[in-house]
């Protein structure tokens, strides 16, 4: 199932939240020679626009991260996904996951609830092979491991990356996301990235739960996040040096590194995109 999975997906691809994807950037990815396309945040059951980014492309796949169980029900994504997968065979890979205590008011038994989430979606139509959990606990990597495709993390280091594979076994996709500033000054480079990790991910009890499961410290995690936290969390540099940063998941057993570059706001990513894709040889 991973060999065909890690086909698929390529060593690489781009985790950007749904709101800041277009069909030209899906192109432009694509071009790039990155195999899949992340929709971040909570996008809408309907996968309405992962069918609009797959119909403005030809190879590329889209990937959800995440659709949120409390938002919309199994069914609906089920039905989803069968159009999509009718329309697109073999192109869209389903992330489904909990999101957030703070953000969801009917937060309650998770670990149930997903489960359950999880056997509704199988039991629509929704192919083993092409779902995928967001996992950070062992837990819910069992849970992946045992009844999905596999696992696609959020906000991890390398070092999860390892423990994250032992816990899945050799067979499993492992999928993290890490982020990535293109800038060769630490410090301009670190505030960049303290500033996405803090708001929200500092502010969430299932990241620095899972932080601290890893060993940093209440000191490490707090005022932003100390700069052993950010350089753990934020590959930086050149690109060949973020190239060489990224590819420390793969080292430690990832299947494929979702990369999330972080720019200035309102600055085009594609300039950074095709830089990185370069030092990543995708092409």
């Amino acid at each position: 199932m991973t060999a065909q999975l890690r086909d698929q997906l390529g060593r690489f691809g781009i985790w950007r939240g749904g709101y800041q994807v277009t069909a030209e950037l899906a192109a432009g990815l694509q071009q790039c020679g990155y195999g899949t396309l992340w929709l971040g945040g909570s996008p809408d059951g309907d996968l309405a626009q992962a069918g609009e980014l797959l119909r403005a492309t030809s190879s590329l796949t889209v990937g959800t991260s995440i659709v949120n169980m409390w938002k919309d029900s199994a069914d609906e994504v089920a039905r989803s996904f069968a159009r999509v997968q009718d329309r697109y065979p073999g192109r869209f890979v389903l992330g489904v996951g909990a999101g957030h205590r703070e953000a969801t008011r009917q937060y309650e038994r998770p670990y149930d609830t997903l489960a359950r989430y999880v056997e509704a979606l199988l039991d629509g139509g929704v192919p083993r092979e092409a779902l995928v959990l967001a996992a950070l606990g062992p837990r819910v990597l069992r849970l992946a491991r045992d009844t999905t495709a596999g696992a696609i993390p959020y906000l991890v280091p390398p070092g999860h990356t390892r423990l994250a594979r032992e816990i899945l076994g050799p067979g499993p996709l492992l999928a993290p996301e890490h982020k990535a500033v293109l800038d060769a000054d630490p410090a301009r480079a670190r505030t960049r990235g303290r500033a996405r990790i803090k708001t929200p991910y500092l502010g969430l009890i299932n990241y620095t739960s899972n932080l601290r499961r890893l060993g940093w410290t209440d000191a490490d995690l707090s005022g932003g996040g100390s700069d052993a936290l950010v350089d753990a969390l934020v590959a930086h540099g050149t690109a060949d040096q973020v190239a060489a940063q990224l590819s420390q998941h793969l080292a430690a057993g990832a299947d494929h590194v979702a990369i999330q570059l972080l720019t200035e706001p309102d600055a085009d990513p594609m300039p950074g995109y095709r830089e990185l894709a370069g030092a990543l040889k995708l092409s």
